[in-house]
């Protein structure tokens, strides 16, 4: 077990790809576990217990868009940090992975009031340690707005990749060289709805059957189901830009982001970097992709982003 500090790859002296390899390793002391949620049914945590007795802190690892606890990203960040001496909690949204049959409906990027019973059960499981968190993709989105509504869910909070503003990224992910993306993203969303646990209503299965895009998806699914007027209401009041530009209040945070993420527009990542909110580092490297990030020199197991992220997650808890 290791507690130096992590050796920093900038991007300046790595190539950086994206990668979509899957990668399988095992976590030996996964525990699942549920946690209740107030508004009924529950959501499915995978506990990666420390392997040191006196941890740093404790992560709360969230997956992105149709993914889960199980997504070779969200496991392999996981191994990394427990290298680091950190306990880890990878969190499924609702309706995500094998906690499907645990709550109806799915998730949004503001999810509230199923995140914020997570934060409060992790807090007092941390038993004083620091609490951490880290968003993949829209699961930063999703912890961000977590975090406006209680800036003191989490200590810091680490985000890869996620969309700060959500129309921008639904019309970047509908371009013609994404196509083949969204269908796939599309499909997953589907499937997710329709093994929801209660019935679906028939004109929602027949509306289903209609989409193509992602804002078709948030259109007829998730802006309803989240008490939205329509889908233009969800990317505007969900999307947390404009609320964090200030950062008064917030923990300390890390936003990294590849200036040629084909799926996830950079702007808003840069104009946050050009104001230097007294809280924030971001990062912006030429390349990366989204949640790639690999370079000359890492290894299946870890990509210079994970090891970035751990390395401050790290110095938060010094």
């Amino acid at each position: 077990m290791f507690r130096q500090r992590l050796p920093w790859i900038g991007p300046d002296l790595q190539t950086l790809r994206d990668t979509l390899v899957p990668q399988r390793w095992g976590l030996e002391s996964s525990q699942p576990f549920t946690i209740d949620l107030t508004t009924g049914g529950g959501l499915l945590v995978q506990k990666d217990a420390p392997l040191q007795s006196d941890p740093w802190g404790w992560v709360l690892l969230v997956h992105g868009l149709a993914g889960s606890s199980e997504r070779p990203g969200v496991r392999r960040l996981a191994r990394l940090l427990l290298l680091a001496g950190f306990g880890v909690w990878r969190l499924n949204l609702r309706g995500a992975g094998a906690g499907r049959a645990l709550a109806p409906g799915t998730y949004a990027a503001a999810c509230n009031p199923d995140l914020l019973p997570v934060l409060a059960a992790a807090r007092e499981a941390a038993a004083g340690r620091p609490l951490l968190g880290v968003g993949l993709s829209l699961g930063g989105t999703v912890l961000l707005n977590g975090l406006l509504e209680q800036p003191d869910g989490l200590d810091g909070l680490a985000c890869v990749s996620s969309p700060l503003d959500l129309a921008a990224c639904s019309r970047q992910i509908s371009r013609p060289r994404n196509l083949l993306y969204q269908r796939y993203l599309v499909r997953g969303l589907i499937h997710q709805t329709l093994a929801d646990p209660q019935a679906i209503a028939q004109d929602t299965s027949t509306a289903l059957a209609q989409v193509r895009t992602i804002r078709d998806f948030d259109a007829v699914i998730t802006a309803p189901r989240w008490g939205y007027a329509d889908v233009d209401r969800y990317y505007r009041e969900a999307s947390p830009f404009e609320r964090i530009r200030g950062g008064s209040g917030l923990p300390p945070m890390l936003l990294i982001h590849a200036l040629d993420d084909p799926w996830v527009p950079a702007d808003s990542a840069i104009a946050l970097a050009s104001q230097r909110p007294p809280t924030m580092d971001v990062c912006l490297p030429q390349r990366g992709g989204h949640n790639g990030f690999h370079g000359r020199g890492d290894t299946p197991l870890s990509s210079w982003a994970d090891r970035r992220v751990a390395e401050w997650l790290a110095q938060r808890c010094r």
